[in-house]
């Protein structure tokens, strides 16, 4: 049986070429990169690869990324590390309803712990309103928190709107985006946004999974939350992941290398099972339109690497696993968010009718995915549809 899998937006096939670096790195170069014998300087050197690979690809400075063990780590060291280092500043934070757990989570704690956090809400189309940004943004707002791409609509933010109207009312507060969705899929440019950080993980686009890193602008401050050794300049202790590391550098610098021919294909994959799927009866899409000749983020509406459907009449783990037998693999939400079923709050708050919400499907695609295989999932989609709305009791 054939294997198509469209839930690259859980986590992505990792490259030969990482798979070979990283196992080299293991075998031969294993080093501890703090280490002052020569083992230990060959590993200090991936690392410093790395951190150059990855700055290219940002448009930032080497030093200006920490190495992370994965994007949720990024997002609490954003968070948090900020609520520590600026809670003498004020005790308001803003962020939106369709953040990810790897967001809402660290708010949680940060309004236990007394900080007052602000939760806008988005448009149909999962977009927060700039005038609404700024006008909730205060004197005594240390942090912005919005993420690049939504993770289960492909929403595309304006973060370069968002952070000009942040620092607009208020110069003094930290701007932050969760752009785990948004690397490789999109050319971001912190420094050219005001960005003052911005999270990643590697699994994410064809690197190994328990990696990752955050962009902190060398004018942020920014406390650590991992304590020990002093590794990264005594923002995260700990022996650092060098085979992990090396392996998500090369990654990132070969996504961006392909950039734009990895986009024209995952772009003709959505567009196809896109069309297919529209077409069918009692299917609602709730990705919008995607513009890849936009010049602004802004004009881009959503990636081509995301497509949320929804079936009437059909629950989304009963056609989940009707087209794993069919060696299709998809996912009913987020990875993350399936560790604790529930219904989805980003299809809440984007207006979702009610009778959908647990219902809704997620394709996400990758540079290994093809047109037949788009073909082949909506043949397959089809076929089922009619059986499982007879045998399903709703």
């Amino acid at each position: 049986m054939r294997e198509i899998y469209f839930d690259n937006a859980a986590t992505t096939r990792v490259r030969p070429e990482v798979a070979e670096l990283v196992k080299k790195v293991m075998e031969e170069d294993y080093g501890n990169p703090s280490s002052k014998h020569l083992k230990g300087m060959q590993s200090e050197q991936y690392l410093k690869t790395a951190r150059e690979q990855i700055s290219r690809t940002l448009k930032c400075k080497p030093q200006e990324i920490i190495f992370t063990s994965g994007g949720t780590e990024s997002d609490n060291m954003a968070l948090i590390g900020t609520a520590l280092s600026r809670k003498g500043r004020g005790k308001h934070v803003i962020s939106m309803g369709i953040e990810h757990a790897a967001v809402y989570k660290p708010l949680d704690f940060l309004s236990s712990m007394g900080f007052e956090v602000e939760i806008l809400p988005v448009d149909r189309n999962g977009r927060v309103d700039p005038e609404r940004l700024k006008n909730a943004v205060r004197r005594d707002t240390i942090l912005v928190s919005l993420m690049t791409v939504n993770n289960e609509i492909g929403t595309i933010e304006d973060i370069p709107g968002l952070a000009a109207a942040v620092k607009e009312k208020n110069p003094q507060c930290y701007f932050h985006t969760d752009s785990i969705q948004a690397y490789g899929k999109l050319k971001l440019r912190p420094k050219q946004w005001h960005v003052d950080m911005l999270s990643v993980s590697s699994h994410k686009f064809h690197g190994p999974k328990g990696c990752g890193f955050i962009f902190i602008d060398e004018k942020a401050n920014v406390n650590p939350i991992i304590l020990g050794g002093g590794q990264q300049h005594d923002m995260r202790s700990g022996t650092d992941n060098v085979p992990g590391i090396a392996g998500m550098g090369l990654a990132a610098e070969l996504y961006y290398k392909e950039y734009d021919a990895i986009h024209e294909n995952v772009m003709n994959v959505r567009t196809c099972l896109y069309d297919r799927l529209s077409r069918m009866e009692g299917v609602t899409i709730n990705s919008g339109a995607v513009n890849l000749d936009a010049e602004n983020l802004s004009d881009m509406g959503f990636v081509p690497y995301i497509l949320s459907v929804s079936f009437e009449r059909i629950r989304a783990e009963v056609l989940l696993h009707a087209l794993e037998e069919k060696g299709i693999y998809v996912s009913s939400g987020s990875a993350c968010s399936s560790n604790h079923p529930g219904i989805s709050g980003t299809l809440k708050s984007i207006g979702v009718r009610q009778e959908l919400l647990d219902s809704t499907i997620r394709f996400s695609f990758g540079m290994y995915n093809t047109v037949e295989e788009a073909d082949y999932c909506a043949d397959a989609v089809e076929e089922l549809l009619p059986v499982l709305r007879k045998f399903t009791r709703y």
